[in-house]
């Protein structure tokens, strides 16, 4: 099953440490609402085990720590939606990836049931 948004989240550090507690909420929901609508297809049960793969493409190759790009905003609505039973390591294996494409930014979320 392949997600695609087309756009990044934000750095976690924007929000870190910034007394940004209901911007960041704001900010998570909306990714709620921006996966929801990019779902195309469903699995009839939540997968209980899975590999999620989320590769951004950034509109350029700019230095990004994965820490601050760890899919926080893109697993919850995962789970909320009905796709992964629960976003714990007992249950998922998460690979992050960056990419560059400068006229095309988007975040891919691959998920594959293990």
């Amino acid at each position: 099953m392949k997600i695609v948004v087309n756009e990044t989240p934000k750095s976690n550090n924007v929000f870190i440490g910034r007394n940004q507690r209901w911007q960041y909420q704001a900010e998570k929901e909306r990714w709620h609402w921006l996966i929801k609508a990019a779902i195309k297809e469903r699995p009839k049960e939540p997968y209980s085990s899975a590999r999620i793969e989320i590769t951004y493409f950034f509109k350029s190759k700019g230095r990004r720590d994965p820490d601050n790009f760890s899919g926080k905003m893109l697993l919850d609505p995962l789970v909320r939606e009905g796709i992964i039973a629960d976003d714990s390591f007992d249950c998922i294996e998460l690979v992050l990836k960056a990419k560059a494409d400068k006229h095309n930014p988007r975040t891919e979320i691959q998920i594959k049931r293990t």
